[in-house]
């Protein structure tokens, strides 16, 4: 049976719990409610309360649609209700005697969806290896990233800021070192920390960052942001503007979400310009202030260049999206063609894909090619853009499963995050898992990201301007210098 524990941080006390030498504290609000007055306004100070708060149970999640159904069984959501879900989480050695280093997990879910107390994120193995753990909630979907008229811009980013700034300031009550803290994230959030290191308001609230499948081609122009914002409100039937929007229940808010969000999946350039192609209409946004440019932009000037980098994506990212609903046996050679060229691949790009995999079928190049396009490729235009004395990037690539062994989906996207927590054995991975992952992969996975954490190097040669070797992880490391280079080389 779990014992409790009281942190006492500048708000007030916290009651959590301790159970096998780790301590959680659970819910803890890092900013205001985000409604009411502080509906669509920028996140607000937490307001002390009296006496010991609840720590010991997750706080209130985002407002949120749900995954496409072909999803929800592999990626499993938490929804709790409530107004308060502007909170994190903490696990931390119950007996420490401080100093010791942080990480910070962003989650993923396409800015619409997600939260940090999904399964997966459970911070004990890290805080068994003596590693703080927080995990954050953020605002999705309208709410954290709708160029809204009147109002704040990319209030999600600035919800990621303030929890950044509350771990800067309370992380010592839990036994954290506020200048050993280490940002990190998966898809949507790796994006997010893209945006970070270029934002004024996030300099010097961390020292490391991990991008896990997702870098710094994801951002929106001011332009397609106005687009979607037109968009939002049209299918609302009220202007764009923070007082129209403010009125409705969030509710309403998530279903535009979702309507929109199908509505650019199947549009054309036509009418959506560059999110005909990125597909990703919510998100962080170039607004001139609170993100003044481009990420890859302000980072080869030199934003962030003192924090160390390691970027990692999967070896087969993209069947997640095409394997569980059977899109990848569709794909012919037609489709194949047609996609490849609308995202910017030659025919003699598809033509190395096809040479270094000759028996793949249609869908399988268009999978691995999608992998690239959307994933490796921008992960390694971000290493790339650092300008020279720029502290070291890493690069690494998930193998870490076979697609024999969980449902044909192999190395896929999301895949490697179980592994990493030391969650993959949890029966609610056995979908996306199989039912057997192996230990040694909890091992190598979990270990190199402890390694970065802990002592700045997860264990292999950084890269440079004279090569890129990348860590091929599964149940060892395999530094190789240039994974799969003719379909790299194709992009160029």
């Amino acid at each position: 049976m779990a014992e409790g524990r009281v942190a006492s941080i500048s708000t007030g006390r916290l009651r959590g719990t301790v159970a096998d030498g780790v301590a959680r504290f659970l819910g803890i609000p890092y900013a205001a409610a985000p409604f009411g007055p502080n509906r669509l306004q920028p996140p607000r100070p937490v307001q002390p309360w009296p006496g010991e708060r609840d720590a010991t149970r997750f706080g209130a999640t985002a407002p949120q649609g749900s995954y496409p159904l072909y999803l929800r069984e592999i990626l499993p959501e938490v929804i709790i209700a409530g107004d308060d879900c502007l909170n994190l989480n903490v696990w931390a050695p119950a007996t420490t005697t401080g100093g010791l280093p942080v990480l910070v997990w962003i989650h993923g879910g396409s800015y619409t969806n997600g939260s940090g107390s999904v399964a997966d994120y459970d911070g004990t193995h890290f805080a068994e290896d003596g590693v703080v753990c927080v995990t954050i909630n953020y605002r999705l979907g309208v709410e954290g990233f709708l160029a809204a008229e009147g109002g704040t811009p990319n209030r999600g980013l600035l919800d990621m800021v303030a929890a950044l700034r509350w771990v800067r300031d309370e992380i010592a009550a839990f036994g954290g070192d506020p200048a050993r803290v280490t940002v990190a994230g998966e898809s949507a959030g790796a994006m997010a920390i893209s945006a970070l290191l270029a934002m004024p308001a996030a300099a010097g609230l961390f020292c490391g960052a991990i991008l896990q499948s997702g870098a710094a081609a994801h951002t929106l122009s001011a332009e397609s942001a106005r687009r979607v914002a037109e968009r939002v409100g049209a299918t609302l039937g009220v202007p764009p503007t923070v007082e129209a929007l403010a009125q409705l229940p969030p509710q309403v808010l998530v279903e535009a979400v979702t309507t929109v969000s199908a509505a650019v999946v199947a549009g054309d350039a036509a009418e959506w310009g560059e999110l005909a192609v990125r597909k990703l209409p919510f998100g962080p946004f170039v607004d001139g202030d609170v993100l003044p440019a481009a990420p890859l932009d302000a980072i080869a000037a030199g934003a962030s260049a003192e924090v160390r980098l390691l970027l990692c994506t999967t070896r087969d990212e993209w069947r997640l999206f095409v394997v569980p609903n059977r899109v990848i046996d569709a794909i012919d050679e037609q489709m194949l063609a047609g996609r490849a060229g609308a995202i910017g691949l030659s025919p003699e790009g598809l033509a190395a894909y096809r040479a270094s995999r000759p028996d793949a079928s249609p869908g399988e190049l268009l999978s691995a090619i999608l992998t690239d396009f959307t994933y490796r490729q921008p992960a390694l235009a971000l290493a790339l853009a650092r300008p020279a004395g720029a502290a070291p990037t890493w690069i690494a690539r998930f193998d870490g499963v076979d697609a024999a062994d969980n449902h044909g989906l192999g190395p896929c996207h999301t895949a490697e995050i179980p592994y990493v927590f030391g969650t993959a054995a949890l029966p609610v991975m056995r979908p996306r898992l199989g039912t057997h992952p192996a230990a040694a992969t909890v091992e190598t996975m979990h270990g190199a990201w402890v390694r970065f954490v802990r002592d700045g190097d997860p264990g292999w040669p950084a890269a440079d301007r004279a090569g890129r070797p990348t860590a091929l992880l599964g149940e060892r490391v395999e530094v190789v210098p240039d994974p799969d280079a003719q379909e790299r080389k194709a992009w160029s």
